[in-house]
């Protein structure tokens, strides 16, 4: 039987919610704002299948080019290319500045 080739495959563990987070995610997810400019880590939200980026993607920083309905246009680098995704807020978080 040949193997799956969808977008979540092999991503087992990477889109598995820990025993503590299970259930709905918090409202102030989807609230959340960011500018163009600012740099965001993609954390995908594996319970909300809307504008979730590649799982390639999970774990890296982009930065914020710009809106696109609800969702944001990220720039991502991906080996020497630079990448544009799609993404809705559910699935980013901001970048904690150390100064």
């Amino acid at each position: 039987m040949p193997g799956s080739r969808g977008t979540r495959r092999k991503s087992r563990y990477k889109l598995k919610k820990s025993i503590r987070e299970r259930g709905f995610s918090p409202p102030s997810k989807v609230i959340q704002e960011f500018k163009a400019g600012q740099r965001v880590h993609i954390d995908i939200d594996p319970g909300i299948y809307k504008g979730m980026p590649h799982p390639k993607f999970h774990g890296r920083t982009a930065k914020v080019l710009g809106r696109r309905g609800r969702a944001y246009i990220l720039e991502v680098r991906d080996g020497n290319m630079m990448k544009k995704i799609i993404s809705h807020p559910q699935h980013l978080k901001l970048q904690k500045v150390i100064s």
